[in-house]
């Protein structure tokens, strides 16, 4: 089984005659990983350090903080409250991520048949919902209390959205094959 870094090295050789690129630099390529999760209204400090514990031990990395950028009165939000976590990955754990995500956790994930094509914005990224962070196996372990849900996005450096469908693909996305009405 090929692994993510030997799908990546040779995507230029794969894309070049459906897309027509003469050059290594015009093939898209992954620019990064970001692993967000909101926690709303949680008030206990504990089970806010908690999410964050379990989220860098998904990711490798220490998660940031994001603060409410303005007050809203009927949230009972100020500005300033921590309002979710979010993780930046690139480089080598942004591969390692990518490799567990495609070959790990959605597998595990229930009733899974594949990420929508549609999900894929005009930009060449794409953003997906993980209900339960149990799918991965840094997790597995836990009590299911506490569980939380994560949004994922990988920004890609393709220019339209045929072009990143076809990247992702070829790296090893599992997404739906297009299914034609009656």
């Amino acid at each position: 089984m090929e692994n993510l870094k030997t799908k990546l090295a040779k995507s230029f050789d794969t894309l070049k005659g459906s897309f027509g690129y003469k050059n290594v630099m015009q093939a898209p390529r992954l620019e990064k990983v970001v692993v967000s999760v909101g926690i709303g209204k949680i008030e206990d400090k504990a089970k806010r350090e908690k999410i964050a514990e379990r989220l860098a031990r998904i990711t490798g990395q220490k998660p940031s903080p994001r603060p409410a950028k303005q007050s809203i009165a009927s949230f009972k939000l100020r500005q300033g409250d921590i309002v979710g976590y979010q993780v930046t990955l690139r480089g080598a754990r942004m591969h390692d991520f990518l490799d567990k995500l495609i070959h790990i956790a959605l597998p595990q994930t229930r009733d899974f048949r594949g990420l929508k094509a549609t999900a894929i914005d005009e930009m060449g990224n794409i953003t997906l919902g993980i209900k339960e962070h149990t799918i991965f196996p840094e997790t597995s372990d836990e009590d299911i209390r506490d569980v939380f849900s994560l949004a994922i996005t990988v920004v890609t450096t393709a220019k339209t959205k045929p072009e990143a469908e076809a990247f992702l693909r070829h790296i090893g996305l599992p997404l739906k094959k297009d299914e034609v009405e009656a």
